[in-house]
């Protein structure tokens, strides 16, 4: 297997399919995984945490597929024009691109920044326990969303540029798409499907930069060598995310984000324990 064995990979594809959706930042569990297992981190294991997510985001494909492969047959405004009937017809996929663009720039314009921050342990420590506090609070902040609020194009773009806090390592993705959903008078189960749909393109687009500097940077043999590590992971991953999805809808839906803040700062705490006792945490 290469730089990691059959166990490790999949331990590892566990822990991305558990944590990719849930507001508790994959990032730092990842941190504290590799640490635990002893894995060191080489070119292969980075590259492998990130190929895996394909696992992860093939799950909300399969999971809401009619919702995802989707026209809106409804009648266009009257006198709209071609350009609007288009767009009235693609709005599922519209709304989703219109989210996914204020990362995709920022994500490209800072993506040295973005990495060098990953390198930071203390960073992902900070950010998920300020993160755990806040949610401890979101639900009474943000309590008061209707099932009959549309997601407009504003809305949506707002729900990006909320994304975008993401890009500190250990505030959480879906956290962020989440509580920007709340924000926006949306309820809890419809932020947090919007987040899992919004992951797709952000993701996929974050995979693929990095894949593309990879293989620039010849790293070809890389994923050649441990294609069968990769192909366990994805499966894994795909597996696990599928449950997980089903998992945190029904259960934030019911009870709330109160019980993911706690863990967040248990999780945080325990990483600033290990820091402050000398451990060296590699970021993967």
């Amino acid at each position: 297997m290469g730089d990691m064995t059959t166990f490790e990979a999949i331990i590892i594809a566990i822990v991305e399919g558990l944590t990719e959706f849930l507001p508790v930042s994959s990032t730092g569990h990842m941190i504290i995984t590799q640490n635990v297992l002893g894995v060191e981190s080489t070119e292969f294991v980075k590259a492998f945490t990130f190929i895996i997510q394909f696992g992860a985001i093939l799950s909300v494909v399969c999971l809401y597929w009619k919702r995802f492969f989707r026209l809106n047959h409804t009648p266009a405004p009257e006198g709209a024009s071609s350009l609007k009937r288009f767009l009235h017809r693609y709005d599922f996929y519209w709304k989703l691109f219109v989210a996914f663009i204020p990362a995709a720039v920022l994500g490209f314009l800072f993506s040295d920044m973005i990495d060098a921050m990953l390198e930071s342990v203390t960073v992902v420590a900070i950010m998920l326990v300020v993160g755990g506090v806040f949610m401890l609070f979101c639900d009474k902040l943000f309590n008061k969303g209707s099932e009959d609020t549309p997601l407009t194009e504003k809305r949506a773009f707002l729900i990006g540029l909320f994304q975008c806090i993401s890009m500190i390592p250990g505030v959480s993705r879906s956290m962020a798409t989440i509580v920007g959903g709340m924000a926006q008078k949306l309820t809890r189960k419809d932020a947090a499907e919007f987040s899992f749909f919004l992951a797709v393109p952000t993701m996929f687009a974050a995979m693929g930069y990095k894949m593309a500097k990879l293989f620039m940077d010849g790293g070809l043999d890389i994923i050649v060598n441990n294609l069968p590590a990769l192909i366990v992971g994805n499966v894994v991953a795909f597996v696990v995310a599928l449950l997980a999805i089903k998992f945190f809808i029904s259960f934030v839906t019911r009870y709330g984000f109160k019980a993911f803040g706690w863990y967040r700062i248990i999780v945080g705490g325990i990483i600033i324990v290990l820091l402050l006792t000398g451990h060296n945490l590699q970021m993967a």
